[in-house]
């Protein structure tokens, strides 16, 4: 099939024209991957078989070899004849190896010791390889970049308006610490992982006639692949252990929407603060040739847009009856796209941050608009701190007057003669803050180098 064919866009266009992403994530969250990792279920069950020589190790090999030839095309034809997946898979196996090795081939086994357990090791070791590597990758640039321009200076925003002073790494630094604290949560979620082998109710009624000790067998076969269980299942898994991973994932995926929103409003015409790379043969619209969007950043909040949502079906898929019913089975086949779609933002914000144009000038000029009002907060609180009675009251009331007449504010307060026992009181300090606001970003600076350090400390980057 041409990948064109393909309805899904994760597929024509996100995922499987990006070869780097590709390869890295085909190994764990393709269909095919599925199935192999359902085989390695399947063969560590033999293993453990083996160990404890119920089965023989040359038919450990027969199944081995067996195992090598199987095929997700070769399971879904299967799969066609008899209408089921687990059992098709089987049945493969099964079909190449001798007569005496075909009984130990899913030997007490029921599907979703065999599903709930693949699917826990390919997001265990899908979030190992690639997402944590990537999540610290873009962490790197975050911390970079937030260095580099720490001292940057920049008009804070709250409400849309124009606040205090602060610093472009500080801005930037909000999202190194967010972002810090999502690959502890991610790293955490996919070390927590379980599967099981107990059987088609959780209560290793199987097992329990060939075994004295199913869960310590159960324990072993789980062993061999870096999995523990959990304290109880029925024929499922706990879901919370898939919920809490996907929690961390889309709460990451929020962060880095808020980031490429922040971003992308900050390239507006009228702020112009920063800017996106533009490629040399790059075009922005089809019909306006001087157009420079913001797209990738855009894209990233779109794609937030597709994927957050899901998270709903994630809670819904923590409700299943009894021992378990089937109104996940659909829904839960979803799971690796939001994983996909996560990597494939990380990949391209990491891009667009690495490739960041800061444009000082506006910065400043942007700083300029209010910069004689920004003194109304520092004013206030020096005059306060002085015994001024009602400080607060007094600044408005000089604001309401700049504004008026046109005038700087700190030349109306210089002038007003009420208030010239307090200025005399000011430390050289507090006076040339006043005078020169560039000045005034608090501990921008320094905040911005405790917390990428702290973060590259922690994470060990």
């Amino acid at each position: 099939m041409d990948i064109f064919d393909n309805i899904n866009p994760m597929d024509f266009r996100y995922y499987g024209r990006n070869p780097d992403l590709f390869s890295k994530l085909q190994p764990y969250l393709s269909e095919s991957a599925t199935i192999r990792y359902m085989a390695r279920v399947e063969l560590a069950l033999v293993n453990a078989l083996a160990r404890r020589k119920i089965c023989s190790k040359d038919d450990l090999k027969e199944i081995i070899t067996a195992i090598e030839k199987v095929r997700a095309g070769n399971v879904y034809e299967e799969e066609d004849r008899i209408k089921h997946n687990v059992r098709a898979l089987v049945n493969l196996i099964r079909k190449n190896v001798s007569d005496r090795a075909k009984p130990f081939v899913h030997f007490t086994a029921t599907s979703h010791d065999i599903i709930c357990t693949a699917d826990a090791l390919r997001l265990k070791e899908v979030s190992e390889k690639v997402v944590l590597p990537l999540m610290k990758t873009l962490m790197v640039d975050l911390i970079d970049l937030a260095m580099k321009e720490k001292d940057t200076v920049q008009i804070g925003r709250t409400h849309g308006q124009h606040a205090d002073p602060i610093t472009f790494g500080f801005t930037m630094t909000e999202y190194v610490s967010r972002l810090g604290r999502r690959i502890l949560r991610v790293k955490h979620a996919a070390g927590n992982f379980r599967g099981k082998l107990s059987g088609a109710v959780g209560a290793y009624n199987a097992q329990s006639l060939f075994f004295d000790d199913p869960m310590k067998f159960e324990k072993e076969v789980l062993r061999d692949l870096g999995l523990k269980p959990s304290t109880h299942s029925t024929q499922i898994v706990e879901p919370e252990f898939v919920l809490d991973y996907l929690h961390a994932i889309i709460s990451t995926f929020g962060i880095l929407a808020n980031m490429a929103d922040d971003l992308r409003h900050l390239q507006r015409s009228e702020i112009a603060e920063i800017s996106e790379a533009f490629a040399k043969k790059q075009v922005g619209s089809s019909t306006m040739p001087h157009k420079r969007n913001p797209i990738n950043f855009e894209n990233v909040k779109s794609m937030w847009k597709a994927y957050m949502p899901r998270m709903t079906t994630q809670y819904m898929d923590q409700i299943s009856e009894h021992q378990r019913d089937l109104t996940n089975s659909a829904s839960q086949r979803y799971v690796p796209e939001t994983i996909a779609a996560l990597c494939s933002v990380m990949m391209r914000l990491d891009k667009a941050i690495k490739n960041l144009v800061v444009d000082k000038e506006n910065l400043r000029k942007n700083f300029n608009i209010t910069k004689d009002m920004i003194a109304a907060e520092p004013l206030y609180i020096l005059l306060a701190s002085y015994n001024h009675p009602d400080a607060h009251e007094k600044v408005r009331e000089l604001t309401l007057l700049a504004e008026k007449s046109g005038n700087r504010l700190l030349d109306i307060a210089f002038r007003d003669d009420s208030l010239q026992p307090y200025f005399k009181k000011m430390t050289k300090r507090q006076q040339d803050i006043l005078k020169n606001l560039e000045q005034y970003t608090g501990m921008a600076s320094k905040k911005t180098e405790d917390c990428c350090k702290f973060w590259k400390k922690k994470l060990k980057l």
